[in-house]
């Protein structure tokens, strides 16, 4: 075995994957009636999940500036996927939450990714796959899954 051809291959082949998995959510999530939103939304949608978050949180998460993420939020207001209620700990502070059509949205993107991973699942067969996962948990940091802008 050559590891060190391997490691020059994997960022490669993890970022096709990656390219993959957010281009089958993005197609799944249009082909299910979701098609003005774009994947930078879905990141969103994952920190506003479950309980909501205010502008600065989302902009920390996402890494970028509080008005870029404000201007999402507008986008999202308007688009009928997320709105805005009053903080319940900071008189000062809105919470930004999904609504109905947001968590529709969430759960047609899940739908999508599982549709989009089912094909490397047959590739490599259940217990391999699962082996994949497995090891993948070990070496991803943790903290926000946010786009690579």
């Amino acid at each position: 075995m050559d590891t060190s051809a391997d490691a020059r291959a994997l960022p490669a082949l993890l970022l096709a994957l990656s390219g993959e998995l957010v281009a089958g959510i993005q197609a799944g999530g249009a082909a299910r009636g979701f098609d003005d939103v774009r994947p930078a939304h879905g990141f969103a949608f994952a920190r506003l999940a479950p309980d909501g978050a205010t502008v600065g949180e989302l902009a920390e998460h996402l890494g970028v500036t509080k008005q870029a993420a404000s201007q999402l939020v507008e986008e999202l207001v308007r688009k009928g996927y997320v709105e805005r209620h009053p903080h319940p700990s900071d008189a000062r502070a809105r919470l930004v939450v999904l609504t109905e059509r947001g968590w529709a949205c969430t759960r047609a993107a899940d739908d999508a990714a599982a549709d989009t991973v089912r094909p490397w699942i047959d590739a490599l067969g259940e217990e391999r796959f699962h082996s994949l996962c497995a090891d993948l948990a070990r070496l991803a940091p943790r903290g926000p899954i946010r786009p690579n802008w």
